[in-house]
């Protein structure tokens, strides 16, 4: 990263070109911005609602969402709402993965052929935040009747800056400790996930499996740096008492507590040799090659369909605190799109994450519901009935906070930290001075995030 925040500097440094400069520069505030800046909750009046705003004609919003096995049902999502109206179509087009995404849209915004809507991960969006790509949405908002007081209050807070909301909650997870009740039952274990950590070293001699020196079933799966490892490590390390960061991103990799969780993590591995490091954890999981894993509630349609065995699912275990954070992706608006595209857009939007598309969306692809309405209703309380597996999740959400500002709000945080915890549990090398080099890197990287953060007000 450059030393010297100029705006030009700032949009390189985050991958984007002069294009994108000239982009932000002229997008049209009188088409683009909301002319008066409501407060976080939406107006009183305005209720959840599951149907779209009324319109007239129809306008086509260009939305970039998911690819693979959650791209066809987001595809069934769309033309649910088709379905209910025909004053906007969604044109849903596919990117890739998170990552592929962001990268495409950096492109697009600096070609200025950025599409009106895009669904952003928990560690993308900040970083279009700072480039100012990201259109606020207060006002949208609260014309599609999509009312914050109705979303889980931890869900909604996560895209909320200076007031304004940028990045509204959709496809949300936590991780959960996954478990294979069939082995359980067989090693005599309760069919519950482990309390804290502790209980579960006390627990995983009785899950391994072992042909000789080959470890043929692990207790437990921990994650390659590719797979969000300091995604998940993040939990065990609230757990032990430590951190990445605190919010104002000073680093605390060096911490008593973060040496304590990554000396449990890598010796589950190496010392005891009771956890395996797959790349597919999910994978090695659903094929019965470890007993239990932290992944991902986004998994748990899958999981529960390719498994040939009872899944159990739980709360993150604790250790000397609870450690649980949020992730997944949220929707969110550009800043070049139309007045009547973004209002197309939130109309989406209210339908996507409401009760009745909410609903769908969460029941057909394992994610939490972001609506305190939706997950209260007689259907959704039925489906809790006969999939409790995912009730774990929404039980489980009070225990959450905010995740370290290392990770989403560093650009690359995620990956450096992620290498660094690879480097540990497979690499074998010094915890301290892994993360020693690990927190000069974020360190260096924080730097403008910090300077720009001053200029934007937070």
């Amino acid at each position: 990263m450059n030393k010297k925040v100029t705006r030009r500097d700032l949009l390189k440094g985050i991958g984007f070109g002069v294009g994108a400069i000239a982009l932000a520069a002229c997008a049209p505030a009188a088409t683009t911005a909301p002319t008066a800046v409501q407060p976080t909750n939406a107006p009183a009046a305005a209720q959840p609602t599951t149907a779209p705003a009324a319109a007239t004609g129809t306008t086509t919003v260009t939305y970039w969402g998911f690819s693979g096995a959650l791209g066809k049902t987001e595809d069934d999502l769309v033309a649910k709402y088709h379905a209910k109206q025909t004053a906007v179509k969604i044109d849903r087009q596919v990117q890739g993965s998170y990552e592929e995404t962001a990268q495409k849209l950096t492109a697009a915004l600096a070609a200025k052929t950025a599409p009106d809507m895009v669904l952003l991960s928990d560690v993308w969006w900040f970083k279009f935040y700072r480039a100012k790509a990201l259109l606020p949405m207060n006002d949208l908002a609260a014309t599609a009747k999509i009312d914050s007081a109705d979303f889980v209050e931890s869900l909604w807070k996560e895209g909320v800056r200076q007031g304004n909301q940028y990045w509204i909650p959709f496809a949300r997870s936590t991780p959960l400790f996954y478990y294979n009740a069939d082995m359980f039952k067989a090693a005599g274990l309760p069919d519950r996930g482990p309390k804290t950590w502790t209980e579960f070293s006390e627990w995983a001699p009785k899950l391994v499996k072992m042909d000789g020196s080959t470890m043929k079933v692990a207790a437990f799966a921990g994650l390659a740096a590719a797979s969000y490892s300091a995604w998940v490590f993040q939990c065990v390390n609230w757990a032990f008492g430590g951190s990445y960061s605190s919010p104002d991103l000073k680093i605390t990799l060096l911490d008593p507590g973060t040496i304590d969780a990554s000396q449990f993590y890598t010796d589950l591995v190496n010392k005891k040799q009771l956890a395996s490091t797959p790349k597919d954890v999910q994978k090695d999981f659903t094929t019965g090659l470890t007993a239990t894993a932290l992944l991902s509630t986004g998994g748990l349609t899958g999981i529960l369909k390719d498994a040939q065995f009872n899944v159990g699912t739980a709360f993150v275990p604790e250790e000397k605190a609870v450690g649980v954070c949020t992730g997944g992706s949220g929707l969110t608006i550009l800043t070049g799109t139309a007045a009547d595209k973004a209002t197309a857009a939130a109309n989406y939007i209210a339908y996507a994450t409401g009760n009745e598309g909410g609903e769908f969306w969460s029941q057909n692809s394992g994610y939490m519901p972001v609506r305190k309405s939706t997950v209260s209703s007689a259907t959704y309380q039925k489906f809790f009935a006969d999939h409790p597996q995912a009730k774990t999740a929404v039980d489980q959400l009070p225990r959450t906070r905010p995740q370290d500002a290392a990770r989403v709000f560093i650009p690359g945080g995620d990956q450096i930290l992620g290498k660094g915890l690879d480097r540990i549990v497979v690499g074998k090398e010094d915890i301290k001075a892994v993360w020693t080099d690990i927190a000069a890197q974020l360190e260096k990287e924080a730097e403008p995030v910090r300077k720009d953060l001053a200029t934007l007000g937070g």
